[in-house]
């Protein structure tokens, strides 16, 4: 049975798992986005998104906080910058993880994790005006009230 085992360990002891996390997380500021596997991005996703959420209140003890699971000067502060204001707005949901496909040595599952805010893709308004909608309905529509009149 799988009662009580929520979490993920990945296959190693509690230090490597604490020491991995930091140090993809850290990567995951720095970076905006990393590929690795599918299920250490889920566990990635866990961890970092508390710490975000902990970087909205700006003050010495948040700081210090993240800098204790985080251990990297820059990225604690490039989190605490300018250009993550836009991510320190959102309500949750920092990250995004997509599925990329399987690794050819193993079959790892492959995946991206990213945060959501620096995705030039999604969030530029030209890709909203590139969406293509058939026009069947309207025609429909106005071929029904020629006949009608």
């Amino acid at each position: 049975m799988n009662h009580r085992k929520k979490n993920n360990h990945l296959g190693r002891k509690k230090e490597h798992v604490k020491s991995l996390l930091s140090n993809m997380s850290s990567s995951l500021i720095k970076e905006k986005r990393i590929y690795t596997t599918l299920g250490k991005a889920k566990v990635l996703r866990k961890y970092i998104e508390p710490i975000i959420t902990k970087s909205k209140i700006d003050t010495t003890h948040s700081r210090r906080n993240i800098f204790s699971l985080l251990r990297d000067k820059k990225a604690v502060q490039e989190l605490f910058e300018e250009s993550f204001r836009k991510v320190r707005e959102r309500s949750g949901g920092y990250t995004r993880i997509i599925k990329i496909g399987s690794r050819l040595g193993d079959m790892g599952k492959l995946s991206l994790i990213e945060l959501v805010d620096f995705n030039r893709i999604y969030n530029s308004k030209q890709s909203s005006k590139a969406t293509r909608r058939s026009g069947k309905k309207k025609r429909d529509i106005s071929l029904i009230s020629n006949e009608k009149n």
